[in-house]
């Protein structure tokens, strides 16, 4: 059965520095409505219950699980995506240090470790380290994600 435009309301995003107009229906998640709607698809839907991080935002500079948060939560905030991180240090450490191998959790470690660098722009290794747990990589690139991090920790500190 199709989604019914009857229960639907509009209203804007602030979606990478851009007011979007969107329709949404309560239950609809912020994932939902980045990838159908808005046709961001840099958040990716893995596990949508939470638990691998693929399709991590940062809504109001906190880093969130976009399949878990409802769209409507997100009205009234500054939402990013890997999208509005173009030209992120942490962008470019993740190609330097090819802290990647399919490249499907990418976005969502990338975003998870921007947030981590606004609250708190020098981390400690076990506080990164925490920070990295909270997303799976199924090809195991721990290993160059952890220098991609570290590298732009270290260029922060000079």
């Amino acid at each position: 059965m199709g989604q019914s435009s009857v229960n639907k309301i509009s209203v804007s995003l602030e979606v990478n520095g851009e007011l979007r107009q969107v329709a949404i229906r309560p239950a609809d998640t912020l994932l939902y409505i980045l990838r159908k709607q808005l046709a961001l698809t840099g958040a990716k839907p893995g596990c949508l219950n939470g638990d691998c991080g693929a399709c991590s935002v940062i809504v109001n500079e906190t880093v969130y699980k976009s399949c878990i948060m409802l769209a409507v939560e997100a009205v009234d905030s500054k939402i990013t995506t890997i999208e509005g991180l173009k030209d992120s240090p942490v962008l470019k450490a993740f190609i330097e240090h090819f802290a990647f191998q399919c490249g499907y959790c990418t976005p969502g470690f990338i975003m998870n470790i921007q947030a981590l660098l606004i609250k708190q722009p020098q981390p400690s290794y076990e506080t990164m380290k925490e920070w990295l747990s909270s997303n799976i990589c199924r090809c195991t690139s721990y290993q160059e994600i952890e220098e991609a991090v570290l590298s732009v920790i270290n260029r922060s500190k000079n």
